[in-house]
């Protein structure tokens, strides 16, 4: 049976209570105003942190889960999107004073490594072709997606999109780009010059977020509706295996009438040992899910404040996520009552492990 196009509403098993998120870590000294993204690195206990307050900050997460702030850069514009080189020695970042950044976390020195010619709204670290050629691929609002060699100014390569870029993902030779007006663009990394193929995102709202499968042949995609979908790059396990369901939604009783309230997905995630994934949103919640099973593994209470940007570290037994605002009801609803934090959930395996097939 084939769920493409169809939509799924997923089954719940657990649904976790306030007790369940008393271990979390509260981040001190977080950002000061709304967190764009957040990247753990590869290699070792710290991650990035990127904000409108034109500021990447990096932190260190010791063995009893505390943080410590280490380093911090700025851009001169909201910095929107920041990753880890592969070698954990550097980060990269991109935001809306159109530059692509690289900070050198043993000198403390940030330099320019690109630029474009509107707000780069993602970047990613990324190994090319046969050689597995390291350089950094970003994405930005002047429809275009340019890879820069971090020695040189120049871009060693420009694609031409059909939009401009919302959302971005890697893994392994897989680049997904999402774009305004529901184009994902699909890159193949052993020939990154140009794109493999284009499709329209299967859900009718604009794409807000994206994740590649750890496995490189697939990805999840994320709208503004509250309605996610698993894809895949072949085209016989797209018509097996991709299927779209809702989630981020809330029922509301008021004076006999149901009010349905839908919430974007701001944030996936796939995890990095067990590939299952997790959903954030503008309701302050976030989901675990098995896509094999076609289940939610757990769902959360809802934090105080919309997330905007979540991320699991390399091991898996931390998920990030950042609590504050999205800007989805304007410049008016943002106010300094608002949180801006970011939490720490120690993960266990029954949240976030695939359960046993049925036999």
């Amino acid at each position: 049976m084939s769920f493409f196009n169809k939509s799924t509403t997923a089954t719940s098993t657990t649904v976790a209570t306030e007790a369940d998120l008393s271990n979390d870590i509260i981040v001190q000294n977080p950002p000061e105003d709304s967190i764009s993204d957040i990247s753990f690195s590869p290699q070792a206990e710290f991650f990035s942190a990127s904000s409108w307050d034109k500021k990447v900050r990096i932190y260190e997460v010791s063995a009893n889960g505390s943080t410590e702030g280490r380093a911090m850069y700025e851009h001169d514009a909201p910095v929107l999107s920041t990753r880890w080189t592969s070698d954990g020695t550097k980060v990269i970042s991109g935001g809306c004073d159109k530059q692509v950044k690289l900070y050198d976390i043993q000198s403390g020195q940030a330099q320019q490594i690109g630029a474009h010619d509107a707000p780069v709204k993602a970047v990613r670290f990324v190994e090319c072709g046969p050689t597995n050629t390291p350089v950094v691929v970003s994405g930005s609002w002047d429809k275009t997606l340019r890879y820069w060699d971090t020695r040189t100014p120049n871009p060693i390569a420009t694609i031409q999109l059909p939009e401009r870029v919302y959302t971005m993902d890697s893994s392994q030779k897989l680049l997904v780009v999402g774009t305004a007006e529901r184009h994902v663009c699909i890159i193949d990394l052993n020939n990154p010059q140009q794109i493999r193929k284009t499709v329209t995102s299967p859900l009718k709202w604009q794409t807000r977020s994206i994740t590649c499968y750890p496995q490189g042949n697939g990805y999840a995609l994320g709208s503004i509706e509250g309605r996610c979908a698993f894809q895949y790059i072949d085209d016989t396990e797209q018509s097996q295996l991709g299927f779209t369901f809702k989630c981020h939604r809330k029922q509301e009783t008021k004076g006999g009438r149901t009010e349905s309230h839908i919430f974007a997905i701001n944030s996936i995630c796939a995890h990095p040992v067990y590939g299952t994934f997790a959903t954030a949103g503008s309701d302050g919640c976030f989901n675990f899910w098995d896509k094999d099973a076609k289940h939610r593994l757990k769902g959360f209470p809802a934090l105080n404040g919309s997330i905007t940007a979540s991320a699991f570290n390399r091991n898996g037994n931390i998920y990030a996520v950042a609590v504050s605002y999205d800007w989805s009801k304007g410049y008016s609803f943002n106010n300094p009552q608002y949180p801006n934090l970011i939490r720490l959930h120690p993960t266990k395996d029954e949240e976030v492990k695939q359960k046993p097939k049925r036999r």
